[in-house]
Formats: structure tokens, C-alpha cells, sequence
């Protein structure tokens, strides 16, 4: 590896974003969202670019341990990528091997694949071994509890009509019944066979999420997602065990370790990883891996541009988030048609980062031997 380029990026959101955190004052509306994007370049000429992210705090502190890591891999082999991740890992292992720490690899153990792929001359999801071109999706962005029903059914026809495969609507509302209300809205709208999910983003105690979760039976969703706390595997177990409707979590987890506790508590029907937030696309495929052999499904969270590749190679059935969120930041488009995702035939991850993304650089640092 001769040169290395680190870059602090502020996306804004042009609405700020409210769940149930907000509502119980446990957080403020999301307003925008720091990535940290790792640009790497080998001796004769090859290219890799990954990125991680941080909604809130943490994108400054994951920048400074970015930089701090970003000397290990001068002079490093990119195609010792298992090898160069536990070297990254190892090296802030005092602050944890989870959390901020691997989060922080992220960035760079992508770009590393990225970079892989490309020489290959592989769309990722071929390097890996593709189980499929394709990868059914669906829509969070337009069913926030800051949207007003009536826009959240305007925005679940608009989200149907550009061939979305399923929709996805946030709960988790002070009053059980303005929930209860919502979801049945937007059943009705849908009909009753269109993949719904929900998402109660931790708000539940495991009364609650018993109570609602039988009453949200009726409407045949896909999954209910994180109606506990993260960490609580035994109740999300319980809930699995106890309801027809399948449980999802685990975008919140920072680490294979962490995963592998709630896979091996069978505490959830769909495992939600997330690759910038697990440390990046190696410990990903360690969860894949567990994950397929105690029989989990698969719907990664958010960065689709990343989990497209990485679902495509999961050997179950798996979903795709969909986020236009982060469309500004590349010069790329992913296609959606008849309700799936498609792998794009571009090499690697098949982006490439845009001038806006430069325009909101709040900082950038420099490795190694500039190209």
C-alpha cells in the first residue's frame, strides 16, 4: 500500500429525522450524517475506496482513531485482508474490539475488498460467489413518526409505484394506539399479501412488546424489528419464540462477537448487520457464515451500496434496505425494478465518490506517497 487518503464528510439531511428515541428524549432529530471515507491506492496503481459512519456523535472520534490506524497498512500486501484486519484491530485493542475501534477499520477493511474486486475486474458479489443477481428491497425513509399519516400513505404509494418489494414503517409512539392505527393504515393500503415490516428502534419493554406484538399478528408483517433493547437476547428470544411474526435486530451490534451472541441465543428470526458498523466487509462474512448455518434470514441495515453485494452472496432468501440518503455522495445509481435491487456489472463496490462529497469535506488527511 503506498498512499492512503482519509476524509471526515457531513451529509445533511434536508428533513430532520424523528423515531421513538426522540420521542422518549433519549435522542435529538437526526440532522445529518458524518462518514469517514478511506481512499486507498497500491504501488502499481490500484484503487479501493470504503467509508464508515456515525449518525449523532462519533464521527470526529472515529476519524481520529482512522488516522491513528492508517500508518499500519503502508507498505502492507492489500491481499492480506483477514491479516491486515486483525493488525487494525489489535491496535486499538486497549480502547475495545468493538464500538468506536471497529468501527474506525471499517473504512479501510471495505476499501481493501473494494480494491480486490476491482483488480479482479469482479463486481464484489461475483468475488464473493453470488448466489444471485438481484436482491429483494425495501423502504424505511417514508414511514418516520414525524411523518403525519397522511403523508406516510402518500409516501407508501409513491414508495409502491417506483417498484419497491416491501415497506417499512417506524413505531414505538407514546400512545400503543396511535401505532396500532398507523400500521393498519398502511396494511389496508397495501393490501394484505405486500411485505410490511416495522420497527420499534429499541422503544419497548417486554411486556409492551409482547402486548403489541399479539396484536400486531393480524397484519401478517414480514418482521417486527428491535422491539427491545439491543443487548436484551433473552427477550428477544422470548418474543421469537412466543410469536408467529418474525423478530428482527442487531444493526445496533458493533462487532462478529457481539452477533454471535444473539445468533447463538436464537434471538431473532432475521439477523441485521451492518458492515461499517461490525468493523467492515471481514467480519461480515464471519456473520454471514453463522448466521446461514443456525438457519437465520438476512436484511442488512442501511449503506446498500456496500450490502447489495454482500446479500447477493447470502445463500438464504435475504432483504435490502433501501436509503437514497446517501444517492448525493457518488456518481452512481443502483437500480430498483420489480421490487428488487439489481448488482450493478461495474468492478468492486461500483462507486465512485462525486464532487459534492468533496464539497462537504470538513476535514481530510494524507499517507504514504501521493499518486
Amino acid at each position: 500500500m503506498d498512499w492512503i487518503k482519509l476524509s471526515l464528510v457531513y451529509l445533511p439531511l434536508a428533513v430532520p429525522v424523528s423515531d421513538a428515541k426522540v420521542l422518549t428524549g433519549r435522542q435529538k432529530p437526526l440532522t445529518e450524517i458524518a462518514f469517514i471515507f478511506a481512499e486507498l491506492r497500491t504501488r502499481d496503481g490500484h484503487e479501493g475506496v470504503g467509508f464508515g459512519y456515525s449518525k449523532r456523535a462519533g464521527g470526529p472520534g472515529m476519524y481520529a482513531h482512522a488516522k491513528e490506524l492508517a500508518p499500519n497498512l503502508l507498505g502492507e500486501d492489500p491481499n492480506d485482508i483477514a491479516r491486515l484486519f486483525t493488525h487494525l484491530l489489535w491496535a486499538g485493542a486497549s480502547m475495545g474490539r468493538s464500538g468506536l475501534t471497529t468501527q474506525a477499520i471499517a473504512p479501510f477493511d471495505i476499501a481493501l475488498w473494494d480494491l480486490k474486486a476491482k483488480r479482479a475486474g469482479l463486481p464484489l458479489a461475483k468475488l464473493l460467489g453470488a448466489q444471485r443477481n438481484s436482491v429483494q428491497c425495501y423502504n424505511t425513509s417514508g414511514g418516520y413518526l414525524h411523518t403525519p399519516l397522511e403523508q406516510v400513505l402518500r409516501n407508501v404509494g409513491i414508495s409502491r409505484e417506483s417498484g419497491i418489494g416491501g415497506i417499512k414503517i417506524k413505531v414505538g409512539q407514546p400512545d400503543i394506539a396511535t401505532d396500532l392505527k398507523r400500521v393498519a393504515a398502511v396494511r389496508e393500503l397495501l393490501g394484505p399479501d405486500f411485505h410490511l415490516m416495522v420497527d420499534a428502534n429499541q422503544q419497548w419493554d417486554r411486556t409492551t412488546a409482547q402486548r403489541v406484538g399479539r396484536r400486531l399478528e393480524e397484519h401478517n408483517l414480514t418482521w417486527i424489528e428491535e422491539p427491545l433493547d439491543a443487548y436484551d437476547i433473552e427477550g428477544h428470544a422470548a418474543l421469537a419464540a412466543s410469536l408467529d411474526t418474525p423478530i428482527a435486530t442487531g444493526e445496533m451490534l458493533t462487532s462478529f462477537g457481539e452477533h454471535a451472541q444473539l445468533i447463538m441465543g436464537n434471538a431473532s428470526d432475521f439477523v441485521q448487520p451492518d458492515a461499517p458498523r461490525v468493523g467492515g466487509i471481514t467480519p461480515f462474512l464471519q456473520i454471514m457464515q453463522l448466521a446461514d448455518f443456525k438457519g437465520r434470514k438476512l436484511a442488512p441495515h442501511f449503506a446498500m451500496e456496500i450490502h447489495l453485494h454482500l446479500a447477493a452472496a447470502y445463500p438464504q432468501e435475504p432483504w435490502l434496505e433501501h436509503f437514497e440518503w446517501l444517492e448525493p455522495m457518488f456518481n452512481e445509481r443502483l437500480q430498483l425494478k420489480d421490487g428488487r435491487m439489481w448488482v450493478p456489472d461495474r468492478p468492486g463496490l461500483g462507486f465512485s465518490l462525486s464532487e459534492q462529497s468533496l464539497a462537504w469535506t470538513a476535514d481530510s488527511a494524507e499517507f504514504g506517497k501521493r499518486p
